[in-house]
């Protein structure tokens, strides 16, 4: 009888847990690539009995349709791939400045939940659960019916428009606001103060080091920075020209900024609703770090606020990062409500296109590509943040 000379026996296949996981993932890809090809083929063949092919060239066709608020030319001769184009740069500029507006309303809430003021805490507690237990869409129509038309009770254009504090007017053409006369000083003063912001960021860098590694008090770079700010206050209010609007004859109002009553109604809706999810996880990321750990700050001699942002706030940052990435994606996603109040975003203008050219299946894979593109930058930009805040290991 013969026996092997190495002392390891050879698996057989059958038995083998690596070869079985290979197998059935190959199967699983063939089923769905069997799926695929029966969608597609029965897909191409309805097309077909409708007396249509499949393809993107009513792109270059002439829209004929009008979009109410643009941020780029647009006229209704232009082509539809001009018109999606302007309606994602209003979903972007509704995203951006969404993204910014949620995180603040966010952060404080969250922060205000651990305050010792208790009418301050109570109210915050109502803010979030009112909030995230009320449907968006609800919430829409509350911010565009009950708050921006209650505003702005003009019955026409030429009734006269509402003061608003002072500085500028509301009425059904939208909300004129102080804003930039656009002049080379202007940009010049903004360029100052983006660079000020960068030199700030640097500097509260550098005191945060300081600090950790050589227990400095950060005094010297702390004045720095509120002269800094200082600075970079003064120039936004005296080194710019600000242009106020003005009421001229028949109630019309020229100069300023106009933001149409529709957009301030979905962005407040969206920061607001985003806003109370971000607080909670601003709260949990808080509270995952542990007491041993403020105790541990204030052994050394930290107060509250230093503890909060040199121990407590960077390990929070580890927990509070991964799931504010998801809700920046239902922000992005949630914005394709804003269509229920008239505000002309992509997916308003995808839904007009679609019903124009009756190009169901193409504009569906353009509306899909495009939110999937959005979510998977959002992903990289914040998987790159996560990844900077999470602890070096050897």
């Amino acid at each position: 009888m013969t026996q092997s000379t190495d002392g390891s026996e050879k698996i057989p296949f059958w038995r083998d847990d690596r070869v079985w996981r290979i197998i059935i993932q190959l199967i699983v890809l063939g089923v769905v690539l069997l799926i695929g090809s029966i969608l597609l083929g029965n897909m191409f063949r309805n097309l077909a009995q409708l007396g249509r092919q499949f393809d993107f060239g009513f792109l270059r066709n002439q829209a004929g349709f009008n979009i109410g608020e643009t941020i780029v030319p647009y006229q209704t001769n232009d082509r539809y791939w001009w018109a999606l184009v302007v309606g994602f740069l209003n979903t972007l500029r509704l995203i951006l400045v969404g993204f910014v507006l949620a995180t603040v309303i966010g952060v404080l809430a969250g922060i205000a939940s651990f305050s010792d003021n208790w009418l301050l805490r109570k109210l915050n507690v109502f803010y979030v659960e009112i909030v995230r237990n009320v449907p968006l869409l609800l919430q829409l129509f509350f911010w565009i019916f009950v708050v921006f038309y209650s505003l702005a009770p003009q019955r026409n254009l030429s009734d006269p428009p509402t003061p608003l504090l002072g500085r500028g007017f509301i009425n059904k053409a939208g909300m004129f606001v102080p804003w930039p006369a656009n002049t080379t000083g202007d940009w010049l003063a903004l360029l100052g103060v983006v660079l000020g912001a960068i030199a700030a960021f640097f500097i509260w860098r550098w005191r945060i080091k300081l600090m950790e590694t050589a227990g400095a008090s950060g005094k010297p770079q702390q004045w720095m920075l509120i002269g800094l700010a200082l600075i970079g206050l003064l120039v936004l209010l005296f080194g710019m020209k600000w242009e106020t609007p003005t009421l001229g004859e028949n109630n019309s109002i020229t100069g300023g900024l106009r933001i149409s009553l529709e957009y301030a109604a979905v962005l407040a809706g969206l920061s607001f609703y985003t806003g109370a999810f971000i607080a909670e996880i601003v709260r949990a990321g808080i509270q995952s770090v542990s007491k041993g750990q403020w105790e541990a700050a204030r052994a050394l001699g930290l107060h509250t606020g230093l503890a909060m942002q040199l121990v407590v706030l960077p390990q929070a940052l580890r927990v509070i990062i991964p799931s504010l990435n998801s809700q920046y994606q239902n922000l992005a996603k949630n914005s394709t409500l804003a269509l229920a109040i008239g505000y002309p975003d992509f997916f308003s203008t995808f839904q007009t296109t679609q019903n124009q050219t009756g190009r169901a299946v193409e504009m569906i894979l353009i509306l899909m590509a495009v939110y999937l593109i959005v979510n998977l930058v959002i992903t990289t930009l914040m998987n790159l943040l996560n990844r900077s805040v999470q602890l070096k290991e050897r």
